[in-house]
């Protein structure tokens, strides 16, 4: 159907789940008729397993060493993901970024990684939930690149069409996506 699989199933789910139609105001500020929480899908056993799977398809043809995000939109997939390729045999290393530093401890901004572990030279892929106009991504894009990544290449499950591809390609990222918006409509 798609080069990954039936993901009409993981479609579904997230219609169901995770998408209104309506009047509603997004984190950017702007308006839409239409609206994703992905957490619901994300949280469900099958949805995770789902979303997982679909972002781990796309993630092993990329070739990254780790794939991190922006907290909280990217945290239920990256650690879905985690799971599911080590299961598979396949294991992929997962961080997320904070919004801020932890006022304690470390004070890190970049959580999951082992005392031995780094991003310097490596390179990543950044995921999130959905895509409007890609400046969560990018805060999450900067901070890793911060920490010496090469990051090139961002997922998200839905793009909704609003600009986010051509920003990121603008910083040099290139968006890719399990499903687009104007698959639910």
């Amino acid at each position: 159907m798609d080069g990954f699989g039936d993901e009409s199933e993981l479609r579904e789910l997230i219609r169901s789940r995770s998408f209104r139609l309506g009047s509603f105001t997004l984190s950017s500020g702007a308006e839409s008729d239409l609206y994703f929480n992905l957490k619901p899908t994300m949280m469900d056993p099958r949805g995770a397993n789902l979303s997982a799977r679909a972002f781990l398809a796309r993630i092993i043809e990329e070739r990254v060493d780790y794939v991190g995000g922006l907290e909280m939109g990217a945290v239920p997939i990256i650690a879905g993901v985690a799971a599911i390729s080590d299961v598979d045999g396949t294991p992929v290393k997962t961080f997320f970024v904070r919004k801020q530093a932890k006022q304690h401890g470390t004070k890190d901004v970049i959580e999951g990684l082992g005392p031995l572990d780094t991003l310097s030279g490596k390179r990543v892929l950044i995921a999130d939930d959905v895509a409007t106009t890609g400046g969560s991504m990018l805060k999450a894009i900067r901070e890793t690149r911060e920490a010496g990544a090469i990051v090139d290449v961002a997922m998200v499950l839905v793009d909704r069409e609003e600009g986010a591809k051509g920003f990121l390609r603008d910083n040099g990222v290139r968006l890719l996506s399990v499903f687009k918006a104007s698959e639910f409509r």
